[in-house]
């Protein structure tokens, strides 16, 4: 191989990745298989792509195109060269909104082709669920669809002009008319034309096999449209001409309820009449929240189009009136539109899950029969996975007869997966009873292909690897897909793993304990690939940041993958291909919630980094930062916070300061307090009010760095009429006595003092057996509280959120953890669950900021936004994460990552804001990011609500 890369690099301008991260990250695409690649190529152009076909066809060495990866029949994998399109050809060429159509890259996500098409009122009709990640090139090679395909095909009816190379370095220009067709191609097709005729079933989503009816005369003899869904077999798409359509400038979504799946999948054929844009379903089983969603226990997606709202609503509640629901709403606004599509949406991710979180796979993800037959298709369907002990969770394009569903099948064992392989050949007959193929969206792949036969006949397979022959005679494309295919049951992803569970620091409770069963999680979707991130999202800074595929929520967690399976990444825990891509990670905790299957990437940073330097020298900034709540206790002590200010003014110590630190040379090392929050409480005398009693935790950010957050909170939590206290300081040693809650002379004389934390910094940089130690002495501090009903306010997000998430799965076996965790609650939470009937100031004020990337994740922010609104803040704080996350913007190396999140959302937002906004920053981090980056000074809600309490009439409970 070192010869093939050698001669690729001198061939090529693009990259020629043959090391460990490069193979590592294309392993695995969205399905259940796994094929280990020599090399990674990312082609500049289409000369590029000639050059590795040449190179690789004199070493005899296989060629698989690769857009987004998301791919769920394993087709976007291969054991030979891999060529990756989204890093470099991956631009819209042209955009002719005249004509209609738009010349594009195969490496163009689709949402940016919708981004420049808008403007214009046009778009790409098919979108797919994956449409913020997936390629263009990708949709061709599967023929992808998505919810519109009812109304506007799928990608070959919107196809025109393909410009594709073949294996052997022809170039050709696709098109109707036998436009570009290889050699022996239409003596192929005129030879069979009586098989062209009668061997293909006629339904909407018929995407198995090769399209060679395409190719008949009564059908232009469309070499383009047949070169549609071919998975990179037959040639290497390099450019496309594609159609566009006008978008309605209006919709409407009517959301019809039913009974049950069943009654939808009928209602959704006699729908199709009134011209709908979609007709989606999906069932109860798959939402986590109906709250939003009409009465029933499945459900229609069904959007009309029109020239102004008042249309669209109309056709939409013709149709409400048409169907037989048990409840129905119909929905103009955008807003409210995208946030029920989202449910649909993060169906693909929801349902690699079953209700009770047993894992499900693809495999059956994309079955079609005739819209009409739907609903007994369903029935028999589920009375399938009733014979073989199987679940699974139906979904997807009902209005064209597609299915979606993920399977709870036990791929791990040799039982197991002969159970997969029978029900695999039971359900294609069953679809072919009804009429229907095998795949209706995502391709066969290796999924699939091996059962064709069951669909098409001997015969009409011996023609496809005819066809195949006569595109690719050396069988360098994609070899194993489509003809001659791998059996379904092998390379399986899984069979690489450990079969014990690994041993680990953290409990890992949703996934058994199971270390290797949490990285199992990932499983391609891709969601973390987007380039924008949208509404309140956070998921994943970095990749946005670096566009690179390493530092994706994916690229890690497949590194993970192969790190655990030994045979490409070989060093373990050791591995510095891991290291290095989770170097990066913010550790924001988006993924926990942004991704749908909740790959929770900052704890498995936080593990791996304990392992690797187990019994080894850390990083610096592991010492200065990860360790910050000691140092900081000690400047305390001393009473040495100006001295150290002082210094740090100084620009030589602050350098050097700075460097033996592992600090980022571009950073102002932050101010510490004259008077830490807990000296301020102590001597401020007795405080106010006489509600319920409420725990005030002083975090490490606010004891030392901005007490003026926790005098700010006192003053409005006092105000709202609660009492505050904070936690205690002394570690009670002996039984209580009396009341339970007394200590005896001997235990008080013999108390040690200490100081509760949540531990955040060590578990960030993965010092896991110190961060035990710091929460069991919390816990055994706070277990006076514990015996109390008093709930725990933590001010600085990351903190509430380590003490919420963190903590219980880092003490999984000290049950006064979630017992902690349970009471731990924010600002906001606590004012309205406990002083309900306060109404704080009216301030009337713009708002502006970010919602810290940890409340968005873990915590929440419906309390935030409703005590926002109470006060007369106006406006969305923006999503995203502020880049500085804890000291992660902070260490060395990561400055222009840092500044470059901070950049997308945040900064541009406060620099727009009206000058009278107030900027809202609850986190630390956040408030320091636009200090040192934009010369902005943010407050935490506290201090905006004191300040109002201080300038006019103080909040009252009602009534009074």
């Amino acid at each position: 191989m070192s010869d093939l890369e050698a001669e690729l690099r001198k061939a090529v301008r693009g990259d020629v990745g043959f090391d460990v991260t490069s193979r590592a990250l294309v392993t695995m695409d969205a399905s259940n298989y796994r094929r280990v690649p020599v090399g990674v190529v990312a082609p500049r152009d289409a000369e590029d792509v000639a050059a590795v076909l040449e190179v690789c066809r004199a070493h005899g060495v296989p060629v698989v195109a690769r857009g987004g990866g998301t791919s769920i029949a394993g087709q976007a994998t291969g054991t030979g060269v891999v060529l990756d399109f989204t890093r470099y050809m991956n631009r819209l060429v042209a955009l002719d909104a005249g004509a209609r159509t738009a010349v594009v890259q195969p490496g163009l996500v689709l949402d940016r082709l919708q981004e420049a098409a808008a403007p214009h009122g046009l778009r790409f009709g098919p979108d797919p669920s994956t449409h913020s990640r997936c390629t263009l090139g990708g949709m061709i090679g599967n023929n992808s669809c998505g919810s519109h395909s009812v109304a506007w095909g799928t990608t070959a009816d919107n196809v025109r002009e393909l410009d594709v190379l073949t294996a052997r370095g022809e170039r050709l220009r696709l098109g109707q008319g036998w436009a570009g067709a290889p050699d022996g191609l239409r003596a192929l097709a005129e030879g069979e034309l009586a098989r062209l005729r009668t061997g293909f079933p006629e339904l909407p989503r018929r995407i198995s096999g090769y399209a060679l009816d395409a190719l008949l005369p009564e059908r232009g003899a469309d070499v383009a449209r047949s070169f549609c869904g071919s998975e990179g077999t037959l040639g290497v798409l390099t450019e496309a001409v594609v159609s566009l359509v006008e978008a309605p400038p209006a919709r409407a979504l009517a959301v019809l309820g039913y009974a049950d799946e069943g009654a939808a999948a009928e209602s959704a054929a006699g729908l199709l009449p009134y011209g709908p844009l979609t007709v989606e379903g999906m069932a109860a089983d798959l939402v986590r929240s109906a709250a939003e969603l009409p009465r029933g226990g499945a459900w229609l997606f069904v959007e009309t189009g029109g020239e102004s709202a008042g249309e669209a609503r109309a056709r939409a509640e013709t149709i409400v009136r048409a169907a037989d629901v048990v409840d129905a709403r119909v929905v103009t606004d955008g807003a409210a539109q995208r946030a029920l599509w989202r449910i649909r949406e993060d169906a693909s991710g929801t349902a690699t899950r079953m209700p009770d979180g047993t894992e499900a796979w693809p495999g059956w993800e994309d079955c079609a029969v005739p819209p009409a037959r739907l609903g007994a298709y369903l029935r028999d369907f589920r009375a399938l996975l009733t014979a073989h002990g199987l679940r699974g969770a139906p979904y997807g394009h009902f209005g064209d007869g597609c299915i979606h569903v993920r399977i709870d099948f036990d791929l791990l064992t040799e039982a197991g997966v002969g159970r997969f392989r029978r029900f695999s050949e039971e359900l294609a007959d069953l679809v072919v009873a009804y009429g229907g193929s095998l795949s209706g969206e995502h391709g066969d792949g290796q999924a699939r292909a091996e059962l064709l036969p069951r669909m098409y006949g001997d015969e009409t397979v011996a023609l496809f690897e005819r066809a195949k022959a006569v595109w690719d005679p050396d069988d360098l494309l994609n070899p194993g897909m489509l003809v001659r295919p791998a059996p379904l049951d092998s390379g399986l992803r899984f069979a690489v793993l450990p079969r014990e569970p690994v041993d680990v620091a953290f409990g890992y409770p949703g996934d058994g304990g199971d270390f290797t069963a949490a990285v199992r999680r990932c499983v391609g979707v891709a969601k973390c690939r987007t380039t924008t991130a949208s509404g309140p999202a956070v998921m994943c800074p970095s990749y946005r940041a670096t566009g690179e595929e390493r530092h994706s929520t994916r690229g890690r967690a497949r590194l993970l993958h192969e790190m655990l399976a030994g045979e490409v990444v070989t060093d373990g825990w050791r591995s510095e291909e891991v290291r290095e891509a989770l170097d990066l990670c913010l550790s924001c905790k988006g993924c926990r919630s942004d991704c749908p299957v909740e790959v929770d990437m900052a704890t498995y940073k936080a593990e791996f980094l304990h392992h690797h330097y187990a019994g080894r020298r850390r990083p610096a900034a592991h010492y200065s930062m990860g360790r910050l709540p000691v140092w900081l206790r000690w400047v305390s002590r001393t009473r040495t916070a100006p001295l150290v200010n002082a210094l740090a003014g100084v620009r030589p110590l602050a350098w050097v300061a700075k460097r033996v630190g592992g600090i980022a040379v571009e950073r102002d090392i932050p101010r510490l307090a004259g008077e830490t929050f807990s000296r301020w409480w102590r001597g401020r005398g007795s405080g106010d009010g006489s509600g319920d009693l409420v725990v005030l935790w002083p975090d490490t950010f606010t004891e030392h760095l901005s007490p003026s957050v926790g005098r700010a909170a006192v003053r409005v939590l006092e105000a709202a009429g609660l009492r505050v206290a904070l936690p205690p300081t002394l570690r009670m040693r002996g039984r209580p006595v009396g009341d339970g809650r007394s200590r005896s002379a001997a235990a008080l004389l013999t108390a040690r003092r200490g100081r509760v934390c949540c531990g955040l910094t060590y578990v960030s940089t993965g010092q896991l057996d110190h961060a035990r130690v710091v929460l069991r002495l919390t816990l055994d501090l706070m277990e006076p509280v514990l015996e109390t009903d008093a709930p725990v306010v933590v001010l600085e997000p990351s903190c509430a959120a380590a003490l919420r998430s963190d903590l219980p799965e880092l003490l999984h076996d000290d049950p006064r953890a979630a017992r902690l965790a349970a009471r731990v609650l924010t600002f906001a939470e606590t004012l309205e669950r406990h002083a309900p009937g306060w109404r704080p100031p009216r301030l009337d004020r713009p708002a502006v900021g970010q919602t810290h990337c940890h409340q968005h994740a873990v915590l929440g922010d419906t309390a935030d936004r409703g005590l926002r609104e109470a006060a007369g803040l106006d406006g969305e704080l923006t999503g995203g994460c502020c880049g500085l996350a804890g000291n992660f913007g902070f260490e060395n190396g990561h400055f222009e990552v840092s500044a470059t999140c901070a950049e997308e959302q945040l900064l541009p937002s406060v620099r727009a804001a009206d000058p009278s906004a107030v900027v809202l920053a609850d986190g630390f981090s956040c408030r320091t990011q636009l200090e040192q980056l934009a010369g902005i000074r943010g407050r935490h809600l506290a201090e905006v609500l004191a300040q109002g309490l201080d300038e006019g009439p103080e909040g009252r409970p009602e009534g009074r």
